[in-house]
C-alpha cells in the first residue's frame, strides 16, 4: 500500500488530527494566518474558501476583511490594491475565474508584491465543464508567480502556509499559486493534521516585512508601476526572473524548517520508488499519489516502476528532475490539459526541455493528455500508462510519442440524432393577440394583451425536463415573460441556474437557438449577434424574417461582473433585451452574496453570528443603473402580477424590434437559499412588491410611470412582513437598529420612485 502523505515525523508544536477538505485546509490555514484582506468573487470549485473564512468570522476566529469583488478581474484589483499597501492578501479562484483576472498577475508579479492565490483547477470553457483539470493552471506559468502544487488536503494546509512566508522573503518578493485539483482534493475529506495553537503558525510564519517600500506612509511618498522604456524594464525582468530561480532554492529551505515543525516534508521532487526505476511516470497533484499503489504492484511483479510528482513547478526543478531521470529508461508525462497542436502539454515539453540540456540521458519521453474535465484517473489508468512506458524502454522509442488517452475519437459523419421535440418557430409564437401601437399624441407604447388564459395556447419556450429546484422562480418567470414576445427569438443565458438547468449536453430544454457565453459578457455577445445578423441582412446574404428578437437572459449576480458588458450594449443601444431575473445572490454557485443581495440578507459569504449579521451593504439598484444609459425602454416585473409582467414584455419586443435597447428585471425566488417552502414563491415576490421593496415600474423614454401602486391600492404591508417570510433574512426581526436601516432605504427608494412618477423630468 503506497504511503499518501510522508509518514509523520515527531514534530516539535502540538497538532490535533480530524478530518477536511482541501477547501477548508485552505481557508484554516489563512484563518489561522490571519491575513488583512482577501478580494474573491464565487467561482465553483474554489468558492468554499471564502465561504469558510466567512463562516469562520461569523464566529469571531479570525480578522480578515472579506471584499467581493464585482468579478474576479476587480478581485484581483482588490488583492494588488491591498498588496501595494503593505497588507497580507488572499484570493482563492477556478477556471474563467483566473483567466479573467489573468491580466492582473502579471502586473503584481512584475512590480514585486507578495499575496497567496490559491487555485482550485478546473476545466477551462468551453464547453462549460465545472471539475478539475489543469488547463487553467497551465495560463499562469507565464506570469511570473511562484507555483506549488498540492496533493492532498493536508498539503494544501501545509503549503498556504509555507507560501506566504516564501513570498514574502526578502531575496523573493514574488507571489505564489498553490494549486490544487478541483472536487478531487477541493471536496474530498481526509484525514488531516493541523497546529492546534495559531500562534505556531504566525510564528513560522513571521512578522510582516516592513522594510520594502508600500503606499501606506505618507513621510515616504513612492511610485508604483511607473512607465519603463525597454533599457530598463529588460532590467526588471531580469531581477524577476533571478527573484523565481531563488524562489526554488528558498522554497527547500522553508519546507525543511518546516518538516522540523510539522513532521511532514515537500521536498521540490516527490518521488516514489524513483532510487532504481527504469520506468516511470511524471503526474501532477492528486493523479501522482493514485498511481503509487500501481508503483507497488509492479514491483511486487520484478518491474522497476517509480512516479514523479512535483511539488513545485515555479520555478521548474529542471536540474532535479535530470537527476532523478539518469538511470530511467522511459518516462510518460500524464497531463490534464493541452498545449494544442504542440506534440504535447506544457509539463512535457519543461520535461523535455529540462533533458536536452544533458547529452547524456537517453530517456525516452511520451506524453498522454488524460483526465479532462473532472474525468477519474484510476489505477487501472496508471497501469495503461507504465504499459506504454514499459513498451517504450523495450523497443528503444515510443510508437506514439503523443496521444490523448481515455477517449472517444468518434465516427466520421455521424452527427447525434435530434429526439423529443420538433423545432417551433415563425407563426408558431405568432398568436395574433398581443397588439402594441404608439399613441402619436405621447410617443408612448401602449400594449394591448388578452387574458393570461387566452395566452395558454402559446407554446412553451422550454420543453419539460429541465433541472431547476423544486419551487424555483426563474422558468415560471421567463416563460410568463415570453408570452409577451410574438415571433422568434434567439436567447443567450449567460452563466447561473438558468443555463446549467435548462442545457446538459447532449440534452437542451430550448425549443429556438440557444447561446451560452461566459458570466461577464453576455452584453457584448448579443449585440454582436444582432448587429451581424443585421448587416448579414442588409447585405442579402441571409433571408429571414425581420422578427427574430435577441435576448439576453442573466441572474445569478451576472449583472455584478456582466455590468460594463451590459452597460457598453445600452450605451450603444443595439435592438435587444436584457432580461435579469434577480435571486438575490450567486446561487448557481452555492448562494454567495452577490450586489444585488439585500442589507442583512444571510448568503454563503454574508453569514449571521455574533460576529457579523449578513450583508453589510445595501443592494445595487440595477434598473436605475440602465435607466441612466438613457435607453428607450426600462422596467421591473413580478410573476405575482403576471399581466403586469406580459405588457411590459410586448412593449419591450416592441422596442428592441423598432428602436433599441430594453431592460428588465424580475424578481425571482429561490426556496433553496433563500430558505423557504417551495410553494410559497409567489406569495413572497408578491410582498415584496406590496411592501415597495421591488416597487413595479417603467422607464419609457426617460419618463418614469409606476405601474402598480400598492399604497394607492390600500394594499401596501410593512417590509418586515416581507423579510420576516425568508429564513434568510428573518433574523432582521431581531436586529432593530438594521431593520431600521433597511426601512429606512426602501422607504427612500420609494419616495424617489414617486417623485419621477409625479415629475416627468426627473
Amino acid at each position: 500500500m503506497a504511503i499518501l502523505e510522508n509518514e509523520l515525523k515527531h514534530s516539535a508544536a502540538e497538532q490535533i488530527t480530524t478530518f477536511e477538505s482541501g477547501n477548508e485546509m485552505a481557508a484554516t490555514a489563512a484563518a489561522q494566518i490571519n491575513y488583512h484582506i482577501m478580494g474573491y468573487f464565487p467561482i465553483t470549485p474554489s468558492t468554499e474558501v471564502a465561504q469558510y473564512l466567512d463562516q469562520m468570522k461569523t464566529r469571531g476566529e479570525h480578522d480578515i476583511q472579506l471584499i467581493a469583488g464585482d468579478g474576479e478581474h476587480g478581485a484581483a484589483g482588490i488583492c494588488y490594491g491591498a498588496a501595494v499597501a503593505g497588507a497580507r492578501v488572499l484570493n482563492a479562484t477556478s477556471s474563467q475565474g483566473l483567466l479573467y483576472m489573468l491580466e492582473q498577475l502579471p502586473n503584481q508579479a512584475g512590480t514585486r508584491f507578495p499575496m497567496v492565490l490559491n487555485l482550485v483547477c478546473r476545466a477551462v470553457s468551453g464547453p462549460l465543464d465545472i471539475r478539475g483539470d489543469h488547463s487553467d493552471l497551465y495560463y499562469t506559468l507565464n506570469t511570473g508567480w511562484i507555483v506549488l502544487t498540492a496533493s492532498t488536503p493536508q498539503a494544501v494546509y501545509d503549503m498556504n502556509i509555507m507560501a506566504l512566508r516564501l513570498a514574502e522573503h526578502s531575496e523573493v518578493r514574488l507571489p505564489v499559486i498553490v494549486a490544487y485539483d478541483g472536487f478531487f482534493t477541493s471536496h474530498q475529506k481526509k484525514k488531516v493534521s493541523l497546529f492546534k495553537d495559531r500562534k505556531v503558525v504566525q510564528a513560522y510564519v513571521g512578522e510582516r516585512p516592513t522594510q520594502f517600500a508600500d503606499v501606506s506612509d505618507p513621510r515616504n511618498p513612492v511610485s508604483i508601476g511607473a512607465h519603463m522604456n525597454g533599457d530598463d524594464l529588460i532590467n526588471n525582468h531580469f531581477q524577476q526572473s533571478e527573484a523565481l530561480y531563488k524562489a526554488g532554492e528558498v522554497y527547500e529551505q522553508l519546507q525543511t524548517e518546516y518538516a522540523a515543525l510539522s513532521g511532514r516534508e515537500y521536498p521540490t521532487l516527490d518521488m516514489y520508488g524513483m532510487e532504481d526505476a527504469e520506468v516511470a511516470l511524471f503526474l501532477l497533484n492528486s493523479a501522482g499519489e493514485a498511481a503509487k499503489d500501481v508503483v507497488d504492484k509492479l514491483r511486487a511483479q520484478g518491474i522497476k516502476a517509480g512516479v514523479i510528482r512535483p511539488n513545485i513547478i515555479r520555478p521548474f526543478p529542471a536540474e532535479q528532475l535530470r537527476k532523478a531521470l539518469k538511470n530511467v529508461k522511459a518516462l510518460l508525462v500524464g497531463e490534464r490539459a493541452d498545449s494544442y497542436g504542440a506534440q504535447g502539454g506544457n509539463m512535457t515539453h519543461e520535461v523535455r526541455s529540462a533533458l536536452q540540456i544533458d547529452p547524456d540521458n537517453k530517456t525516452i519521453i511520451l506524453s498522454r493528455v488524460f483526465g479532462l474535465g473532472g474525468k477519474d484517473f484510476y489505477g487501472e489508468d496508471a497501469e495503461e500508462f507504465f504499459k506504454l512506458a514499459i513498451d517504450a524502454a523495450n523497443k528503444g522509442y515510443a510508437e506514439k510519442p503523443f496521444d490523448y488517452f481515455g477517449h472517444n475519437p468518434g465516427v466520421k459523419g455521424h452527427a447525434a440524432e435530434q429526439i423529443v421535440i420538433e423545432p417551433l418557430h415563425g407563426e408558431s409564437y405568432n398568436t395574433g393577440l398581443i397588439s402594441v401601437t404608439v399613441d402619436e399624441a405621447t410617443g408612448k407604447v401602449k400594449a394591448k394583451v388578452p387574458p393570461l388564459r387566452s395566452l395558454t395556447k402559446k407554446p412553451k419556450r422550454f420543453a419539460p425536463g429541465h433541472g431547476a429546484c423544486p419551487g424555483c422562480g426563474v422558468l415560471p418567470a421567463l416563460e410568463l415573460f415570453f408570452k409577451g414576445i410574438e415571433g422568434d427569438i434567439v436567447a443567450l443565458f449567460q452563466t447561473g441556474c438558468a443555463y446549467v438547468v435548462t442545457t446538459s449536453y447532449p440534452y437542451t430544454s430550448h425549443k429556438q437557438s440557444f447561446v451560452h457565453n461566459l458570466f461577464q459578457n453576455g452584453g457584448a455577445t448579443v449585440a454582436g449577434m444582432v448587429e451581424g445578423f443585421l448587416e448579414l441582412k442588409r447585405r442579402g446574404e441571409v433571408n429571414i424574417s425581420d422578427d427574430i428578437t435577441f435576448v439576453m437572459v442573466t441572474g445569478d449576480g451576472g449583472m455584478d461582473i456582466g455590468m460594463g458588458a451590459a452597460i457598453g450594449a445600452a450605451l450603444r443601444n443595439h435592438k435587444m433585451i436584457m432580461l435579469e431575473y434577480d435571486n438575490e445572490g450567486y446561487m448557481n454557485t452555492g448562494s454567495q452574496l452577490s450586489y444585488s443581495t439585500p442589507l442583512g440578507h444571510m448568503t454563503s459569504t454574508s453569514g449571521v453570528g455574533k460576529a457579523q449579521k449578513g450583508k453589510g451593504y445595501h443592494h445595487k439598484d440595477t434598473p436605475q443603473i440602465m435607466a441612466a444609459c438613457n435607453i428607450p425602454y426600462v422596467f421591473t416585473g413580478s410573476e405575482a402580477y403576471p399581466m403586469d409582467l406580459i405588457q411590459k414584455a410586448a412593449k419591450a419586443h416592441w422596442y428592441a424590434q423598432n428602436v433599441g435597447c430594453a431592460y428588465g428585471k424580475i424578481l425571482i425566488t429561490c426556496p433553496l437559499n433563500w430558505k423557504t417552502e417551495d410553494r410559497l414563491g409567489q406569495k413572497i415576490v408578491k410582498t415584496a412588491v406590496d411592501s415597495c421593496f421591488f416597487p413595479l415600474y417603467e422607464i419609457e423614454n426617460g419618463v418614469t410611470n409606476i405601474t402598480y401602486d400598492p399604497e394607492a391600492k390600500g394594499s401596501k404591508v410593512p417590509v418586515l412582513e416581507w423579510l420576516k417570510s425568508m429564513g434568510k433574512s428573518k433574523h432582521l426581526a431581531k436586529e432593530e437598529e438594521l431593520l431600521a436601516e433597511f426601512e429606512t432605504e426602501v422607504e427612500r427608494r420609494w419616495q424617489r420612485l414617486k417623485a419621477k412618477h409625479e415629475n416627468p423630468l426627473l
